[in-house]
């Protein structure tokens, strides 16, 4: 299993709760309603940032994240190659996020503990 993690920065119109708002709302809704999405994607969740900090550590850089499973590159490229993505996620996207300021992680799970 493949993993994505996207590591978001809100677009810096938007207060951090309408950032969250839309996060969990609108794209959470619009982007699970894909056929591409419900085919590919094996797991999809959201993590919210709180306003706490840890002492000694500087304040968090982003907004939230999100984890997204897949088997295999392939069928992540698939979702997000999908013209229904490239056509009605991706516009909303930038709406609530700063693109560019976003980070982008793929990974395989080395289990620790």
């Amino acid at each position: 299993m493949l993993k994505l993690t996207i590591l978001l920065k809100r677009n810096p119109e938007l207060s951090h709760e309408d950032f969250l708002w839309s996060y969990r709302n609108d794209h959470a809704k619009l982007f699970s309603s894909l056929a591409v999405v419900q085919q590919e994607v094996r797991r999809y969740d959201q993590f919210h940032t709180l306003p706490v900090t840890m002492p000694g550590l500087p304040a968090p850089d982003y907004d939230g994240t999100a984890e997204l499973w897949f088997d295999d590159i392939q069928s992540m490229f698939r979702v997000f190659t999908a013209e229904p993505y490239l056509n009605l996620v991706r516009p909303a996207e930038k709406k609530f996020l700063e693109l560019p300021s976003c980070g982008f992680l793929i990974s395989l799970r080395h289990r620790v503990i």
